[in-house]
């Protein structure tokens, strides 16, 4: 059945859930907690003016769009978990590599705990509802245990598509991961102090420039992309209003949608999940799908799924996207 129009809603839902039946709370998982740690502390070093450039201010920005919106937005989820267009494969990797680069785990395990969250939306068993409570919708339910999640499990009903790739599954079985994660920062640093050094620097400047770009563009890039991801699953599902009745709390959230080129009109992709267009009207701006529009355009995008027209054409603002 389709979702039905929505009353459009502002504010914050009273409903409170429990934590997933699976979450054991004494039990953290460290790896996920060390590297978000780790992370933040050394993005904290950019207040320090020795490690300041406004070249890496521009790459943080940049890669606000490079790898968040191409990689995490694009590839993991309107590509990957919906599989909301077709790409070349060479393509598609090319994606997949971006999105690796923002430290938000492997494309299966992306895509299967997504899936998840789609199946049981602000239920007890969905794995991060804020209906919790906001920490845990945004950030903690990434550090308790859920054993729900443990990956072979998880993978078998979520992402066995994924897996199939030979690509993905070196990501799982090999370091493949970590050495994309470290040859990134390789080519920050190391880009940044090339360049200095071509352009006539001494070579304490060359350091010093390299290490603002990797300051900039790596680590206060990853913790903003992480932040603004982590708010489409705590703030989306609490504030803004609703367009379609879903049966669960997803909301268009003005503010998310600004800040993750699109994936803020939650609401409208919960009704319509497979669509690659989250923004059902004019004036919702989704620009992760104005790209897609453009790599369609180019021959590189395919089998683009547009927003149900069935669904749409009850909206009383009939301005839609076509």
């Amino acid at each position: 059945m389709r979702p039905q129009p929505s009353a459009t809603s502002i504010g914050l839902t009273t409903t409170r859930l429990p934590l997933p039946a699976a979450v054991d709370k004494r039990r953290i998982v460290w790896s996920y907690a060390i590297t978000v740690g780790i992370y933040h502390l050394i993005a904290m070093l950019a207040v320090l003016p020795w490690l300041f450039s406004w070249t890496g201010v521009a790459l943080a920005f940049a890669g606000l769009y490079v790898f968040g919106s191409l990689g995490i937005n694009l590839c993991y989820h309107r590509l990957l978990t919906h599989r909301g267009l077709v790409c070349p494969k060479w393509l598609e990797h090319a994606f997949a590599v971006l999105a690796v680069c923002s430290m938000q785990d492997t494309p299966a395990r992306w895509v299967a705990v997504h899936r998840r969250h789609h199946e049981h939306s602000d239920r007890q068993e969905d794995p991060h509802s804020p209906l919790v409570n906001f920490f845990w919708g945004h950030i903690g339910w990434m550090l308790a245990e859920n054993r729900d999640l443990v990956r072979l499990g998880i993978y078998d009903r979520y992402a066995k598509d994924i897996l199939r790739d030979p690509f993905y599954r070196r990501m799982e079985r090999t370091v493949l991961y970590p050495v994309i994660v470290l040859g990134s920062w390789a080519v920050f640093y190391l880009g940044g102090v090339m360049a200095s050094i071509l352009t006539g620097g001494t070579l304490l400047q060359a350091v010093q420039f390299g290490a603002s770009l990797l300051i900039w563009g790596v680590f206060v890039r990853t913790v903003a992309v992480w932040h603004i991801t982590w708010s489409v699953n705590s703030m989306a599902h609490l504030w803004g209003y609703r367009t379609y009745e879903t049966g669960e709390q997803s909301r268009n959230n003005w503010f998310v949608a600004l800040i993750s080129n699109g994936e803020g009109w939650h609401n409208n992709h919960h009704a319509d999940p497979r669509s690659a267009s989250h923004g059902h009207r004019r004036w919702e701006i989704d620009v992760v799908f104005a790209t897609i529009r453009l790599l369609e355009m180019a021959g590189l995008a395919s089998h683009v799924w547009r927003p149900d027209r069935r669904m749409t054409a009850t909206l009383p603002d009939k301005r839609r996207m076509r």
